[in-house]
């Protein structure tokens, strides 16, 4: 196994999955940051009407607050995925896939520093969303995880492999894989 840095395209690819991530994790923090100075405690902000604004909210669960006594499975969890996606990336030959990774990996640290980090203690922090879409609220990292999961389901729905291989139609053809340069 090797452990040098990896080079050319996969390099490429790779650097495009943390630069992505990178930016999503500092637009999030701050995003929250500002957020908890102009909205916390404070009436919501409507921006169209009653669809969209902003509110503010500690969410101490998952998904519309879901499992709010159960936050720590969620940190362990996300630990979880972030650790897959640095395996993942190892192959990584898409650029696709390095953009749907590096979203889910931005997404996924944003909301995993606010449960570690913020109150009310290590591995129980409340994840600070803000973006209120009528439906639910959410945060940056929410959208970009979100915007991870299209990303991720549409590039395995072109038949688009981790490593850039693209998976034809089956007969003699599946066989014969070629390198994507999506």
């Amino acid at each position: 196994m090797s452990t040098a840095p990896p080079t050319g395209r996969r390099g490429l690819l790779v650097g495009t999955l943390f630069a992505i991530a990178a930016a999503v994790i500092v637009l999030d923090q701050v995003t929250k940051q500002i957020a908890i100075a102009t909205l916390e405690g404070r009436p919501s902000i409507p921006v169209i009407g009653e669809l969209a604004g902003f509110t503010f909210y500690r969410n101490p669960g998952a998904a519309f607050g879901m499992g709010a006594n159960s936050t720590w499975i969620f940190a362990v969890i996300a630990i979880i995925v972030l650790v897959g996606i640095l395996f993942a990336s190892r192959r990584l030959g898409s650029r696709a896939w390095s953009c749907g990774l590096g979203l889910l990996l931005g997404g996924l640290t944003g909301n995993l520093l606010d449960r570690l980090f913020r109150p009310p203690g290590f591995f129980h922090g409340a994840v600070v969303d803000f973006i209120d879409l009528s439906l639910f609220i959410c945060n940056i990292a929410d959208i970009a995880i979100s915007a991870a999961a299209v990303v991720i389901v549409l590039t395995t729905l072109r038949g688009i492999g981790l490593d850039g291989t693209l998976d034809t139609a089956s007969g003699p053809a599946a066989d014969d894989q070629t390198k994507e340069q999506v």
